[in-house]
C-alpha cells in the first residue's frame, strides 16, 4: 500500500496559538477547511482547531450553567461540570490558544494510508496532521484516503 506522504498536503494552511479567533474563523470559511492544524515558531504542531472548536453546540444553542445541590453545607455540581468549563472557555476564547484541542492524534508520513484511514475513522475527524521529528510535514485529508485508495 502506499505511503501517506504520497497522497499528503505538503503545505498544509496553519495557525499559530496568538492568532485571533475570528482570524482562524475566516480562514476556514474561505478555503473551505473543516479544521487546521496549529504550529509554533518552530513549526512543532501544539494543537489542532476544527469547525467544532468554534460552535458552542447543545440543542437550545445556549451556554448553560450547570445544576447545584446543596449537600451537607456544600454545593455539589449535577452534570459535567468539565463540559460547562471547557465551552465556556472556548465561548470566551480571543486567540487559538484558548480555543484549539491540544496534543492533536498524529500520523507519520510513512505510515500506510490504510493506517490513516482506520485514523481517521475511529478519531471522527476529517483531517490528519502529518507529523515527523515533532515537527507538521504535511496533512492527509478523508478525501486523500479515499483517493488512494481508488488509485
Amino acid at each position: 500500500m502506499a505511503a501517506v506522504r504520497e497522497y499528503m498536503d505538503r503545505d498544509p494552511a496553519t495557525v499559530t496559538p496568538d492568532t485571533k479567533v475570528e482570524d482562524v474563523a475566516r480562514l476556514l470559511g474561505s478555503r473551505e477547511l473543516h479544521g487546521v492544524p496549529v504550529v509554533d515558531g518552530d513549526g512543532r504542531i501544539v494543537g489542532i482547531v476544527t469547525e467544532n472548536d468554534l460552535v458552542i453546540g447543545d440543542e437550545e444553542g445556549d451556554l448553560h450553567v450547570p445544576h447545584y445541590i446543596e449537600l451537607f453545607g456544600g454545593l455539589v455540581p449535577l452534570g459535567g461540570l468539565r463540559d460547562f468549563h471547557d465551552r465556556l472557555r472556548k465561548a470566551a476564547a480571543t486567540t487559538v490558544a484558548d480555543l484549539m484541542t491540544r496534543d492533536p492524534t498524529t500520523i507519520s508520513p510513512d505510515a500506510d494510508v490504510d493506517e490513516a484511514g482506520r485514523v481517521i475513522a475511529t478519531s471522527g475527524h476529517n483531517r490528519l496532521p502529518v507529523v515527523e521529528d515533532g515537527r507538521l510535514v504535511g496533512v492527509i485529508t478523508r478525501a486523500d484516503v479515499v483517493s488512494a485508495l481508488t488509485a
